[in-house]
């Protein structure tokens, strides 16, 4: 690639950056008390993120703040090459990612970020913390971690004895749950389903796998386009929730005849596997919202399939034995990144806040912080705070507590 077109990405990748800037009100707040206070000055943060936009609008953040930060991404179908070049560029920001990369390059990056010997580690799914728990960290190390899929490995490796430093679970915030996961990932699963196929949802059956948050976002706005919705879910608090919620539940087996389009979002494996297959409809879509690219076992696809054909970016067409076609989007990769955009700017504003708070927090109050390697939960104290940071970001008010309603919340005197 030339240096004219690198600028020339590089100088796009500044205009997405600057658009989604201005819809993360929230961020832009905190940003300006962080460089008022420079508390992040002298420390290194290390990420393994989603190369987007808005991620690039919290690297600005800290960098603002005095930190040094080095990145890779966190999925070789969501780094958005004109962002790495801008923030190269631009903010002098070192990044080893490029879109496509193959599994070599994508580790080989992992690799610089870890010899950078960060203080901080961000992670996205855990791939980075995995691979340093492999090796020797730096004393003091504190990792967070803002993916369900990564937390879930992450209480393995706990369990297993094998987790290199503390981590604190950003994922399981209420806010990042509720709002992230339910708006931004229900709504970018969608967008990428739409951009992969440009199928009309309306009237489709759409099946879609896990009733988390991540699920219930899906489902809902699979509703709100007009679709059948048939959930299946293992645990069973979640299917009746589901049930509740007006959903067909069904175990996969029986709603595998039944789908013209499917969407996992579990963070298990094999969810829709060889046994399925040959039950699917002729037209099939296949689609994965989880973070690995193992909900759908794309491998045992690919051996069955007697023909391969790429229809279009993100869509390929396997025939399988018995002459039907099936369709698989973005690769079995987290499709609302693959195929889309990621979460927009305005849900990421709330994720990157409290990623940012947390970030401040573990820089200014290690005495608070455990020193043995387990996963810690997230200050719960920050949820609120930037709920109504961005409350007030986009001029909303909302009702306080007066000191009479304090008092009585607080009491256990009075009743009947």
């Amino acid at each position: 690639m030339t240096t004219e077109n690198i600028e020339a990405l590089a100088t796009r990748g500044r205009s997405l950056i600057r658009w989604a800037e201005r819809r993360m009100p929230a961020l832009a707040l905190f940003k300006s008390e962080l460089e008022a206070r420079r508390s992040l000055r002298g420390l290194k943060i290390g990420g393994s993120l989603h190369l987007t936009p808005e991620t690039a609008a919290l690297a600005r953040c800290l960098r603002a703040a005095g930190a040094e930060v080095v990145l890779s991404g966190s999925n070789p179908l969501s780094t958005r090459d004109e962002i790495c070049a801008s923030l190269v560029r631009d903010d002098k920001i070192e990044v080893f990612a490029h879109y496509g990369e193959d599994p070599a390059s994508y580790h080989d990056h992992l690799r610089s970020i870890a010899a950078k010997a960060p203080d901080i580690v961000l992670d996205d799914g855990a791939d980075l913390i995995a691979y340093m728990a492999q090796r020797k960290a730096k004393p003091g190390t504190i990792g967070i971690e803002q993916t369900t899929t990564g937390i879930q490995r992450l209480r393995g490796m706990e369990t297993a004895g094998v987790l290199p430093f503390p981590v604190i679970a950003l994922n399981d915030a209420p806010l990042k749950q509720e709002f992230d996961n339910n708006y931004g990932t229900g709504q970018n699963t969608i967008d990428g389903i739409l951009r992969a196929t440009n199928i009309l949802i309306a009237g489709k059956t759409v099946v879609v796998a896990g009733y988390g948050w991540v699920g219930k976002g899906i489902a809902s706005r699979m509703r709100g386009h007009g679709a059948n919705v048939i959930v299946t879910e293992i645990n069973a608090v979640r299917a009746l929730h589901a049930y509740y919620d007006g959903f067909r539940v069904l175990p996969m087996a029986e709603a595998a005849p039944l789908g013209d389009v499917f969407v996992t979002a579990t963070g298990c494996r094999e969810v829709v596997a060889e046994p399925h297959f040959g039950l699917l409809k002729d037209g099939a879509v296949l689609a994965n919202s989880g973070h690995f690219d193992v909900e759908i076992d794309v491998g045992a696809l690919a051996r069955i399939a007697l023909e391969r054909d790429e229809i279009r970016p993100n869509l390929v067409e396997l025939t399988i034995p018995g002459g039907k076609h099936l369709y698989i989007l973005g690769q079995g990769r987290l499709v609302g990144h693959s195929a889309a955009e990621a979460s927009p700017a305005d849900v990421m504003d709330l994720t990157f806040t409290l990623m940012a708070m947390t970030v401040e927090w573990v820089a200014t109050r290690p005495i608070e912080l455990p020193t043995n390697s387990k996963v810690i939960p997230s200050p719960t104290e920050f949820t609120e705070r930037v709920a109504s940071t961005k409350l007030a970001a986009v001029g909303v008010a909302h009702d306080r507590l007066t000191a009479s309603q304090r008092e009585y919340i607080q009491s256990w005197d009075v009743g009947t």
